[in-house]
């Protein structure tokens, strides 16, 4: 058995619970670096996004660079680098859901929220965020609220949608 702490770097700000869980994901791995987003998705579990602080303790604890683990974290379209809200709406913006009415969805949402792109509401409770495609072009439009999938969705329904996650409109 390989000795983690041979394997890893100093813990920065990352919780025992955040490092137990890292050090689960790299026991199935031969290399640092094939955690990175295991680990960026770990630490926003815990906390809802990942700082640079954050950042900077995952690259050091799997000693990578933070530059490599940005790189990483900015690419997964899933990790946010700000703070968001408890429940994140994401509309696709692919091909498929803009021919099908993407445009007209976003700017319901935009209204129904009173947010812009990258806005969260006063509460905390919602962020708008666009989304590249969610795979499921065959019920186009679609749109996700953290992880749950909506299909077929056209401006009223997406307006029940976030109404159902408990906005309450203003």
């Amino acid at each position: 058995m390989i000795d983690m702490r041979e394997r890893v770097g100093p813990v920065g700000i990352l919780t025992p619970e955040e490092v137990e869980e890292i050090n689960a994901d790299l026991s199935h791995y031969d290399n640092n670096r094939a955690v990175t987003i295991e680990a960026l998705k770990i630490v926003q579990a815990n906390r809802g996004w990942v700082s640079d602080e954050s950042l900077q303790s995952i690259a050091a604890y799997l000693n990578l660079s933070a530059a490599e683990v940005e790189g990483v974290a900015t690419f997964y379209n899933l990790i946010f680098r700000q703070p968001v809200g408890k429940k994140v709406v994401r509309i696709c913006d692919s091909v498929t859901c803009w021919a099908l009415g993407y445009e007209k969805i976003r700017d319901s949402l935009k209204a129904e929220l009173n947010l812009e792109y990258g806005q969260t509401t006063q509460d905390g409770e919602f962020t708008l965020l666009p989304g590249p495609c969610m795979g499921a072009c065959d019920h186009a439009p679609v749109l996700m609220v953290n992880n749950d999938l909506h299909e077929d969705v056209d401006e009223e329904t997406a307006k029940e949608i976030v109404r159902k996650y408990g906005y309450k409109p203003q």
